[in-house]
């Protein structure tokens, strides 16, 4: 059995690392706040622009723009965020276990993979790991920035039209509430119309919902449904929905399609930046918590080995006493 001072001496110890930890519960609760506020602020915009750009698209099936090109993936970009700093229970942990899963599976079909890494925890796993990255991003994950997004989105914008690269992927935490953070692998672009296709159900009753196959057999059909033939291409539907376009198709993509890919970059930011406060909060009150039932358990221990203490030396007395 340990001896008094050794128990006061833990209990002393808990008692310190525990008004840590209820500190640090209470910075993370109000940076959280302030995050919260972003991310609710702007999750319904960009869910709206996701929702008019994809109806459009889905809307005109021979709409042509510089990122709905699909073409043969032989090197992907992914933009993982992460934080700068640990303690936050498995936020980072899960993050690295998806991004390195992810460029495995790429690799085993012989994809280039190379990452663009947000926080200081996955940027050295990168390099640890000896995956190719590209910049230096650490500042954004604890502040986030929308003109670093920007220019994120224009470089990536530009390797994908020239050729360079083929996809990009955003693997990060969505925020849905303090005590819930989903991971998330989301393309970037080429535009998946099969991804988050939020449709407004009461503009039109009569849409159909299309999809990537649907669009490549509407071109070939000049956009025409099908009436007879086989099942699959029996089913397929033009989807209605009435667009007044101005000035034209061309200039509407060259203004929404650059401005939905750097929202969503931007968007991703403040996602895990919410996700890992609210992380962290989660994390440090089990961990006060935690302590709360040690400190319990240790001064329970410490009472009954100064009763028996107690005890001891009154037996010694008595004894004492008859001699």
């Amino acid at each position: 059995m340990a001896s008094l001072k050794e128990i006061k001496n833990r209990i002393a110890s808990v008692q310190s690392t525990r008004k840590i930890t209820s500190a640090m519960k209470m910075v993370a609760s109000s940076k959280l706040r302030h995050a919260q506020i972003l991310i609710e602020n702007m999750l319904p915009y960009e869910g709206m622009l996701e929702t008019i750009l994809k109806s459009f698209i889905a809307a005109h099936y021979n709409a042509k723009g510089r990122f709905e090109e699909r073409r043969e993936v032989r090197h992907v970009v992914l933009i993982v965020y992460a934080s700068n700093t640990s303690l936050c229970g498995g936020f980072n942990t899960n993050v690295i276990k998806l991004m390195t899963s992810t460029v495995e599976e790429y690799r085993r079909n012989n994809i280039k993979v190379t990452i663009y890494p947000i926080g200081r925890k996955v940027s050295e796993k990168v390099k640890s790991l000896g995956y190719p990255s590209s910049g230096n991003y650490q500042q954004l994950a604890d502040n986030p920035q929308y003109q670093t997004c920007i220019e994120i989105g224009e470089e990536l914008g530009q390797k994908f039209i020239l050729g360079e690269i083929d996809r990009v992927e955003l693997i990060y935490h969505h925020f849905k509430s303090a005590g819930s953070q989903i991971l998330t692998k989301k393309r970037l672009f080429p535009i998946d119309l099969e991804e988050a296709m939020n449709y407004d159900h009461t503009r039109d009753l009569k849409h159909v919902i299309t999809d990537e196959h649907v669009q490549e057999y509407l071109k070939e059909q000049g956009g025409h449904r099908a009436l007879s033939g086989e099942k699959s291409k029996s089913e397929i539907k033009v989807y209605n929905d009435n667009f007044i376009i101005e000035p034209d198709t061309e200039s509407l993509f060259l203004a929404l399609v650059p401005k939905y890919i750097n929202l969503m970059i931007y968007t991703a930011l403040l996602d895990s930046n919410a996700s890992e406060h609210a992380a962290r909060m989660v994390a440090m009150q089990t961990a006060t918590d935690n302590a709360d039932e040690l400190l319990h358990d240790l001064t329970l221990s410490y009472n009954k080995t100064r009763q028996a203490a107690i005890t001891t030396e009154l037996l010694d007395i008595m004894g004492g006493s008859f001699q």
